[in-house]
């Protein structure tokens, strides 16, 4: 029997999932018409508004199979109600780079991560990296620049 492997997110990152595939939904109607619209222009296969209509409505339905797949595998993960000395998902990391600076990182689901915000999916290699490591463990990260050396300064769950 196949099982159904979980998503962790935050409560946050579902939000925008139910709020995406609701606005998905409510935009389905509206490419319905418009390929209806562009049907009655006659010749098909020369009607590029038919043609990219068609297209759009394609895209809104995978979108839409593929949102409704990931909710319903949701599981929502609150950090403040977590514990311990190990990194886990939901937990805000400091960490020192290479330069002693610190840099601080929270591990979110992959819908949710945006590295500019502090935000890194738990499946990037610096996430998986970090997974399961307590303060004063050292990391390396391979990365596209190259090798990147991280020593564990904080674990906090906020």
């Amino acid at each position: 029997m196949a099982s159904i492997e979980k998503v962790p997110m935050l409560a946050e990152g579902y939000e925008k999932l139910t709020a995406d595939l609701k606005a998905l939904r409510e935009e389905r109607p509206r490419v319905v018409d418009a390929i209806e619209e562009a049907r009655a222009h006659g010749d098909l296969s020369e009607n590029a508004e038919y043609h990219a209509a068609k297209e759009r409505q394609g895209q809104i339905e995978a979108t839409i199979s593929d949102l409704e797949d990931r909710i319903s595998r949701a599981q929502i993960i609150d950090p403040t109600s977590l514990s311990g000395d190990k990194i886990v998902f939901g937990a805000t990391v400091t960490l020192l780079d290479d330069d002693e600076k610190p840099v601080k990182y929270q591990i979110v689901g992959q819908t949710e991560a945006d590295a500019k915000k502090g935000r890194i999916s738990y499946n990037s290699p610096l996430g998986r990296a970090l997974i399961g490591k307590k303060v004063d463990d050292e990391i390396e990260v391979t990365v596209p620049s190259g090798d990147r050396f991280y020593l564990v300064q904080k674990i906090e769950f906020i």
